[in-house]
């Protein structure tokens, strides 16, 4: 009885170069074409705030007096009760404008909750 055939067996064999990894790019990032660039370096985390600092703005965010802080940053929350008159506290702005980089302070106590 014949053996069935395979889609392997209409088409010609090459024989691999030596040194070729299996599985590998041809050329482009190959360990052995050149080597690899360090990874960058990550900048550390910038340092917490103090604890007065993030006290007052636990309060800004449980003053509903400035509005909902749902799905807004604590700046454009500011920005908005100002806008609307209310007279939001100015320490609060200025810490924001300070750590404009710092997550801890630009979001708001349930900036991980969901709508």
């Amino acid at each position: 009885m014949e053996q069935p055939r395979r889609i392997t067996d209409t088409f010609p064999r090459r024989r691999r170069r030596p040194g070729r990894i299996p599985g590998g790019t041809k050329g482009r990032d190959c360990p052995r074409a050149r080597p690899c660039a360090p990874p960058p370096a990550e900048e550390p985390p910038p340092p917490p705030p103090d604890q007065a600092l993030l006290e007052m703005l636990r309060r800004f965010d449980l003053a509903w007096e400035y509005g909902p802080c749902t799905g807004i940053t604590r700046l454009q929350r500011w920005e908005r009760a100002q806008a609307l008159g209310l007279s939001p506290p100015g320490p609060v702005r200025d810490a924001l404008l300070q750590h404009w980089d710092n997550p801890d302070v630009i979001y708001s106590l349930w900036h991980e909750y969901g709508l």
